[in-house]
């Protein structure tokens, strides 16, 4: 993260009690919006993309209930999704594929997205928050907030966005990978999905930095990429 302006390092930033919008206020009083959120999600997963959204909220048009996307049931998450779309002054989701995930490793990949996001908002933002660290070249200051998806309205609608986004994106892959389930687990590692990579190996969407993944590869023929063979990367999970 580069340094503050001045007028931000005057700021007190504080958690959330009762408002999800005291850091764009803040943030706004001290001459830097418009404020960018960002998030991803897929980031613990084995399977699939990971996909990143950054979002500048209007502060003249609040939207109730956002919060981490986690928390929320899909229902809740789809109408928010498009609420947010919908009121957001900008807001821009990327993905970043399974094979570039395993190239970068999964930090490196999640850097890459948020950037990547933030820098294709169609308007720039002068601040931006991020979800727990630091994020380098965004383009403009920013802060690290810790549980930013429950704390920061912005973090939180591009926690929505992301989430929302990329369980479509497995829904569809369930379609044309059923062997999976990936309608079910979103690509992440519990018991069902081991199961379904333990029978099957696994797909062009799995993710082969990761020792289970590698494992099933192994075990089916299934050769690694070259950039991964020597030597073995590091295990993501």
């Amino acid at each position: 993260m580069g340094p503050l302006p001045a007028a931000a390092g005057r700021q007190r930033f504080v958690v959330r009690r009762g408002s999800a919008y005291g850091y764009e206020r803040a943030l706004h009083r001290a001459g830097l919006g418009p404020v960018a959120g960002a998030d991803e999600a897929g980031r613990g997963a084995c399977a699939g993309p990971l996909v990143a959204a950054a979002a500048i909220l209007d502060p003249k048009r609040p939207i109730a209930g956002l919060d981490d996307s986690k928390k929320l049931t899909a229902a809740t998450r789809e109408r928010l999704h498009d609420e947010i779309q919908e009121r957001a002054l900008a807001w821009a989701v990327v993905r970043i594929e399974a094979d570039e995930c395993d190239q970068l490793g999964m930090h490196e990949a999640d850097l890459a997205a948020l950037r990547r996001a933030v820098n294709r908002l169609e308007i720039t933002p002068e601040f931006a928050l991020t979800d727990g660290f630091e994020v380098p070249g965004l383009g403009c200051p920013s802060l690290a907030v810790w549980k930013g998806d429950q704390v920061a309205a912005c973090v939180s609608a591009a926690s929505i966005l992301a989430k929302v986004t990329r369980d479509r994106i497995m829904t569809q892959m369930a379609a044309e990978l059923p062997a999976y389930g990936f309608e079910i687990h979103k690509g992440y590692n519990t018991a069902l999905h081991q199961e379904r990579l333990a029978a099957h190996g696994p797909s062009a969407q799995h993710r082969m930095r990761y020792r289970n993944v590698r494992e099933a590869a192994r075990k089916h023929g299934v050769a690694l990429p070259a950039a991964l063979r020597d030597p073995e990367p590091a295990d993501e999970g």
